[in-house]
């Protein structure tokens, strides 16, 4: 890499490395990016060098950086009341609320509010056991929930499982991983394994009565990992046979990220019992929501709030979030940028042996970075290199994958045409760089 840390930054860092827990570490190694100012696709560093986002704080800033029409919304109720906690009822969660329901599918109508998609899971996994009285939960490997000890214990991601958390009652079946499937196997072979793991998972470590099964429509940590087509189709009635009820973890995928949809799992044709958001939801403001059919919701008995989960100046900005989205048709848009956005990533795929796969949905695009000629093993260190060159580029994007070795590429779902090319030639510009 290039570039050189600057005087702001290095001063910067070594004070954050006194005060900030060593587990926080941030991108790029010894090279840092320190964020100034961000507006729309652009974020600026402490030395003033601009950078094209895409990657909006993992999936978050859904509609740019200090969107005017979100922002102006965000400060109006700022200046009328900032907080309340829900021992009070503030109007705008409640229009929040009932957004949430007109848009979600099927018969999911009542919210809980939180700070988070960790406590968006929790608050459903807590519902399931109680309406169903079930224990076990079903997730996937390579699942990502979040880092709160529930949370942990559903992630099957050796990385991010801190403290050897353990709950007994959640088991992990195979996921639908494509390019990792065992022995090659097709698509539709591999649904055929992963359900009868699922079969023999309930029959084995369940008494065959569970509580849930909770799934990433696309595996977001994972490393964008899509399903095949069928996959929901012929999970989701096992689950319900069990007694469970499916949650769909839309943490990363909802709000119209995959294109098309408003939520991920609509794609696949199946009505979740719950689903979860976060991230995207409000843009960059902390929020978290379980949505549930009213049975569901109505079954978590006892007291419980949350003290900031639904404040006004949240709910403010979420509704502008979801608002905004709706009226400039950003569904679409997220559609079809996310077709030009894959044609060039399938062409860098046809041009770089180190690119073994291509994956996504929308503006969710996912580049595994392999060995070449080395049957498909992972290059954690190559997709470092790729990540430090893109910056180097003045491109911004993610990486994930149990092993590192997937490039996460997410504009802001107002992204134009324009930004999609630039920011696809600084990646094959910097693909080319870590080729030499």
């Amino acid at each position: 890499m290039t570039l050189d840390v600057g005087s702001q930054t290095a001063e910067l860092m070594d004070r954050y490395k006194k005060v900030m827990f060593p587990a926080v570490s941030p991108y790029y190694g010894d090279h840092p990016l320190v964020v100034d100012h961000a507006k729309d696709q652009y974020i600026w560093d402490a030395e003033g060098r601009r950078y094209l986002d895409f990657f909006g704080g993992v999936l978050t800033v859904s509609v740019g950086h200090c969107n005017e029409e979100v922002t102006a919304r965000t400060m109006e109720q700022l200046q009328k009341a900032q907080h309340t906690s829900t021992l009070y009822v503030n109007e705008i969660m409640v229009r929040v609320a009932e957004k949430v329901a007109e848009l979600a599918p099927g018969r999911l109508q009542k919210c809980y509010f939180t700070n988070s998609g960790s406590e968006a899971n929790e608050t459903a996994i807590l519902a399931a056991r109680m309406y169903t009285g079930n224990d076990d939960v079903i997730t996937l490997r390579h699942a990502y929930s979040g880092r709160t000890m529930l949370a942990m214990s559903l992630t099957a991601h050796g990385t991010w499982r801190l403290g050897n958390v353990i709950d007994p009652h959640i088991k992990h079946v195979r996921n639908p991983y494509v390019y990792r499937a065992p022995l090659d196997l097709s698509p539709e072979q591999l649904v055929e394994l992963c359900v009868q793991d699922l079969e023999e998972t309930l029959a084995t470590v369940t008494n065959g009565k569970i509580a849930a099964f909770i799934a990433e429509p696309i595996q977001g940590v994972g490393g964008f990992i899509v399903p095949p087509e069928e996959y929901f189709k012929r999970v989701v009635p096992i689950i319900r046979e069990a007694g469970g009820i499916f949650i769909a973890d839309e943490v990363q995928t909802g709000w119209g990220r995959t294109g098309g949809k408003w939520f991920g799992i609509e794609h696949w044709g199946v009505e979740p019992d719950m689903m979860t958001f976060a991230k995207g939801m409000a843009n960059g403001s902390p929020i978290g929501c379980t949505v549930a059919t009213p049975e569901i919701a109505d079954a978590l008995q006892g007291l419980t709030f949350s003290t900031f989960g639904g404040n006004p100046v949240t709910m403010a900005t979420a509704l502008a979030t979801i608002e905004y989205i709706e009226s400039h048709d950003l569904l679409s848009n997220a559609e079809s940028k996310g077709v030009r956005l894959r044609q060039r990533l399938d062409e860098f795929k046809a041009e770089f042996p180190f690119i073994g796969d291509v994956r996504g949905m929308g503006l969710m695009q996912g580049v595994e970075i392999i060995k070449p000629g080395a049957d498909k093993a992972p290059d954690a260190a190559l997709t470092a290199s790729v990540m430090s060159a893109a910056r180097d580029c003045d491109l911004l994007i993610g990486k994930g994958g149990l092993y590192g070795n997937v490039l996460r590429i997410s504009p802001h779902l107002n992204v134009t045409a324009e930004d999609i090319e630039a920011g696809c030639d600084m990646l094959a510009k910097a693909l080319t760089q870590v080729a030499q």
